[in-house]
C-alpha cells in the first residue's frame, strides 16, 4: 500500500540482479516521468537532447541547460580531463548551477525531479553525490527507451517478497505465515532470543523487523500523508500514460519538501481494465491531509473514490550490537525505492558485516515489451 517505482539503474534493481531474484519476476516500464512547474505539469527533460525540446525553459536557457547535461553525461570520477576543473568533493551543487548560469526553476526540477533529493539542503553539500544522481536518472532514462527512468513488477509490488520468499526457501528458510500478534522476546541482559506468537516462540540470535514491533526501540522523525484515489481515466496532461510519477517540488508548493504522485494501472496488471489507482504523498506538515494534498490531488481531474491516510515515520535509536535488534526505517513519503535501498543496504552490513558488491551487469534484467 506504499508504492514505489525502481530506478531502471538504481540499487534495488542491482540488488534484485545480485540476488537472482528477477527470475521470479516481470518487470514493465513505467510511461512518464513529470515535474510540476508554475501550476503545470511537464515531462521531466533528462539529457541534452530534450533539454532543448522542453517548455520548462526558455530558449537560452536551453542552451545552458544543455551544457549543463553533457557535463554530467561525460563526467568520470576516475577521469580529471571531464572534471572542468572541478572538485566535487569540495564544490557544492548550488556552485555548479551557478557556473552553468542555470535559473532557480531549472535548478527545482533538476535537484527535485532528477537527483530526487526532497528538500534543498542538498545545494551546500559536496556536489559529487548530486551529479552521481542526475547520470543515474539519463542512464536508467535510456535503459528502456521509455518515457521514464522507472520500472514496475506486473502485478504490484507484493511480487517482491514472494519471489524473496521464493529464494529464501531455496536455502532452506522457514515461513510461517498469518501469525497474529508477534512478540519479540529478550533475556535477562536485553538481548533478543525469539520471537513468540500464539504460545509458539521461534528462536533466534538476531531479529529483523520494522518500527511497529518495537517502539519501545524507535523514535518519531515524521509524519507522511497520503491520498488513495481511484479513477477511470488516465491523469490528464500526461499523454494518457498508464502509469506515471509527477513530482511537486516544494517551491512551487511554498512547501518544506516535495509532494509526490504515483499512479498505476491495468497496465502494470495492479487495477481492472480501465481503471487507475493514484497515490498522492507528502511528508506531514500540517494535520489536515484532505487540505495538504490538494496541490497533487487537483491534478488528477475526477475520481471515482479517495481516501486520505497518515502514518507516523520512526527510525531506530536501539544500539543493535548490545540486543541483536535489526529495525528498518519507516517508508518516506517518495515514489521511488532510492532512499529505501540505502536502508536495506546498510541493515545488510550491519548484520553481515559484509558490504553487498552490487557491479552487476544490467543487462541480467529486463523489461516486458509490449
Amino acid at each position: 500500500m506504499i508504492p514505489k517505482f525502481m530506478m531502471a539503474n538504481g540499487a534495488l534493481v542491482r540488488v534484485l540482479i545480485h540476488t537472482d531474484v528477477t527470475k521470479y519476476l516481470m518487470f514493465k516500464a513505467v510511461d512518464g516521468s513529470y515535474v510540476f512547474n508554475k501550476g503545470k505539469i511537464h515531462k521531466v527533460p533528462a539529457t541534452d537532447v530534450e533539454a532543448l525540446k522542453s517548455p520548462l525553459m526558455g530558449l537560452f536557457e536551453k542552451r545552458r541547460a544543455r551544457k549543463f547535461f553533457i557535463y554530467v553525461q561525460d563526467y568520470n570520477e576516475s577521469d580529471p580531463k571531464t572534471h572542468e576543473g572541478l572538485d566535487l568533493t569540495k564544490v557544492t551543487p548550488r556552485e555548479i548551477f551557478a557556473k552553468y548560469g542555470l535559473d532557480e526553476n531549472t535548478v527545482d526540477f533538476i535537484g527535485h525531479a532528477l537527483a530526487l533529493y526532497r528538500d534543498d539542503a542538498y545545494l551546500d553539500r559536496p556536489a559529487l553525490e548530486f551529479v552521481k544522481r542526475v547520470k543515474l536518472y539519463a542512464e536508467s532514462l535510456a535503459r528502456f527507451q521509455g518515457g521514464s527512468p522507472y520500472i514496475y513488477p506486473l502485478y504490484g509490488l507484493g511480487e517482491l517478497p514472494q519471489a524473496f520468499a521464493r529464494l529464501s526457501a531455496v536455502y532452506g528458510g522457514t515461513y510461517m505465515l498469518s501469525k497474529p500478534q508477534c512478540k519479540v522476546e529478550f533475556d535477562e541482559e536485553g538481548k533478543v532470543f525469539g520471537v513468540t506468537s500464539d504460545g509458539e516462540t521461534a528462536r533466534a540470535k538476531k531479529v529483523v523487523c520494522d518500527p511497529s514491533y518495537l517502539l519501545n526501540k524507535v523514535r518519531k522523525v515524521g509524519k507522511v500523508a497520503r491520498a488513495i484515489c481511484i479513477m477511470s481515466h488516465p491523469i490528464p496532461n500526461t499523454a494518457d500514460s498508464p502509469s506515471v510519477q509527477i513530482i511537486l517540488p516544494q517551491k512551487q508548493l511554498g512547501r518544506k519538501s516535495d509532494m509526490y504522485v504515483f499512479c498505476c494501472s491495468y497496465s502494470h496488471n495492479v487495477a481492472p481494465k480501465g481503471k487507475f489507482i493514484a497515490f498522492v504523498s507528502a511528508e506531514a506538515e500540517t494535520d489536515k491531509p484532505e487540505e495538504e494534498l490538494q496541490p497533487g490531488i487537483s491534478l488528477l481531474g475526477p475520481l471515482d473514490e479517495v481516501f486520505f491516510d497518515t502514518y507516523d515515520r520512526y527510525e531506530p535509536v536501539n544500539e543493535p550490537s548490545l540486543d541483536n535488534c535489526y529495525i528498518s526505517r519507516s517508508y518516506d513519503a517518495t515514489t521511488h525505492f532510492e532512499t529505501t535501498v540505502q536502508d536495506v543496504l546498510s541493515m545488510y552490513t550491519a548484520i553481515t558485516g559484509k558490504v553487498l558488491d552490487l557491479s552487476v551487469d544490467l543487462a541480467a534484467a529486463s523489461a516486458a515489451d509490449e
